[in-house]
């Protein structure tokens, strides 16, 4: 039907709606959670699940959005485009960005008993790069809107 049909794969997203659930929230609000309750408990550590070690690319939500918009206006051969931030950190650094971010002195303990998971999951964003779409919003902006939003709800 020459149709020129575009599938977007987004990294690993975040965002204030975000679910906080510890049974079933993704990496990123699990340690929100995790972090925003050892704070108000006044306890001195929180544990994060294995090593830590695990590399994990987040992208802020209202970032695949503007690339959906980006991409329905722009030509591409390819069908499949991925879309992420390029920025790659592990679990454990995740944890003292955020720390840091608060402006707190928690004691990070690793439960070896869980899990690790997928040892590494950045996208190859060269063509989204190619067509000149780059994700705009940084992990600290994207993470103090996410984290007010949070508290509002508590």
């Amino acid at each position: 039907y020459k149709t020129n049909f575009k599938c977007l794969m987004p990294c690993n997203l975040y965002c204030p709606k975000d679910n906080y659930n510890l049974q079933n929230s993704h990496f990123l609000p699990a340690l929100i959670s995790k972090i925003h309750n050892a704070k108000i408990k006044n306890k001195k550590n929180f544990i994060i699940w294995g090593t830590g070690s695990p590399k994990r690319e987040l992208m802020y939500v209202d970032d695949l959005a503007d690339a959906c918009i980006y991409f329905l206006n722009k030509k591409t051969k390819e069908t499949l485009i991925n879309i992420g931030s390029g920025f790659e950190k592990s679990i454990l650094q995740y944890s003292k960005i955020i720390l840091k971010e608060l402006n707190l002195n928690l004691k990070i303990k690793k439960d070896l008993s869980k899990p690790d998971g997928t040892p590494r999951k950045i996208l190859d964003i060269s063509i989204a790069q190619k067509y000149g779409w780059k994700s705009k919003i940084s992990f600290g902006e994207g993470f103090n809107k996410t984290y007010l939003e949070y508290k509002k709800k508590l």
